[in-house]
């Protein structure tokens, strides 16, 4: 099966692999740009960064790299619940973290103006930046923002969780579509349906989507490896992307607690789907973080407000190197994981699909 397609061709990839972005500050330059430099195309989750950082990490990834990379971000950057967020409600999700903030010697956080920052001025970011591809999670950009970057040359990629959210992607004239099935580490960025109802296999979401629409597909969840790679293109995606498999290298921004316990394959057998983490449905390995948050006398609030209470959580645990109290995304398909490394992983990928694609 030949590596090149028109997915690869556009984007100009030397291999048919996207890198998942990462959000909650474990994206890295590094990784972003390594990847590029291997002939995928790197992704940057820059969803939690204000417009100038856009613009100044865009500049950074560029410096390391002459080949295309992403940036990602969230088009739905509240959830309607958090824009209506009375000031007692704030206080009751506040007393439910106190125990772990007292446990960190950490001050709980004082309410913000806005919890996230504003897609709308984010885009102005990407807009001046001109990354060399957007892609987008939970939603789709207006048709103004889509055409000042086709107008910009910026490639968009948005993320479908249902093949009812693929056909709107490609009606909207994305560049390519991420079809994301329920294996998938991180979250499930629905945006026509719940999460919890928009939870289709990788398998089927990948045939099913690529029936229905002409958009190139890039199949997502559950890929570790070149077989991985090799069934998403089979089944109809012109690529594939690896989230944990990146997540896992030594160049991502996690903390080596969470690599370590990437390849315990254990542990990383019990990942669950859970809201609290940002309040906003994720696949990650079950801790005590889960355990206690999803007691029933507990209420998880709505994105970004949860997001607010675990990130000093998260911040306070990758400086302990600790993974009690933090999140710890990671697919189903993690226990297959071997490699440490970016050029690794693209080197192990490299020979096996050129082998594939001469046997073809």
């Amino acid at each position: 099966m030949a590596i090149d397609n028109r997915l690869t061709s556009l984007l100009q990839l030397k291999l048919p692999v996207i890198q998942g972005p990462f959000g909650g500050g474990i994206s890295t330059v590094e990784l972003t740009s390594a990847v590029s430099n291997k002939g995928g195309l790197g992704s940057f989750g820059a969803h939690i960064l204000t417009p100038d950082e856009i613009i100044s990490t865009t500049k950074a990834i560029a410096r390391e790299t002459g080949q295309p990379f992403a940036m990602n971000l969230w088009v739905e950057d509240h959830d309607p619940e958090a824009l209506s967020l009375s000031d007692h409600a704030y206080e009751t999700y506040a007393t439910q973290f106190k125990p772990y903030y007292d446990e960190l010697g950490l001050e709980l956080p004082k309410r913000p103006v806005r919890f996230h920052e504003s897609f709308e001025e984010q885009m102005e970011g990407i807009l001046q930046a001109r990354p060399p591809v957007l892609s987008f999670v939970f939603g789709i950009p207006s048709i103004d923002i889509l055409r000042a970057c086709e107008e910009r040359g910026i490639l968009t990629v948005g993320a479908a969780t249902s093949v009812a959210e693929a056909v709107a992607l490609d009606l909207a004239g994305v560049s390519a579509i991420v079809a994301t099935g329920f294996e998938a580490g991180g979250h499930r960025p629905s945006f026509l349906k719940r999460a919890e109802d928009s939870l289709m296999s990788t398998s089927a979401l990948v045939q099913t989507a690529a029936a229905k629409v002409e958009t190139p597909i890039i199949a997502a969840g559950g890929i570790v490896d070149a077989r991985g790679v090799d069934a998403a293109r089979l089944l109809g995606a012109s690529a594939a992307q690896l989230g944990t498999a990146f997540l896992a290298c030594e160049e991502s921004g996690t903390t080596d607690a969470h690599r370590d316990l990437l390849f315990d394959k254990t542990a990383v057998t019990d990942t669950t789907l859970t809201r609290t983490y940002t309040g906003r449905l994720a696949r990650g390995v079950r801790n005590r973080l889960i355990n206690e948050l999803e007691r029933p006398d507990n209420q998880i609030a709505p994105f970004p407000v949860q997001a607010w209470f675990v990130a000093p959580l998260k911040k306070a645990s990758m400086i302990a190197n600790q993974t009690d109290l933090t999140s710890l995304y990671a697919g189903q398909s993690a226990p297959n994981l071997q490699h440490r490394n970016v050029a690794s992983l693209m080197d192990a990928l490299s020979t096996s699909l050129s082998n594939q694609a001469a046997a073809a």
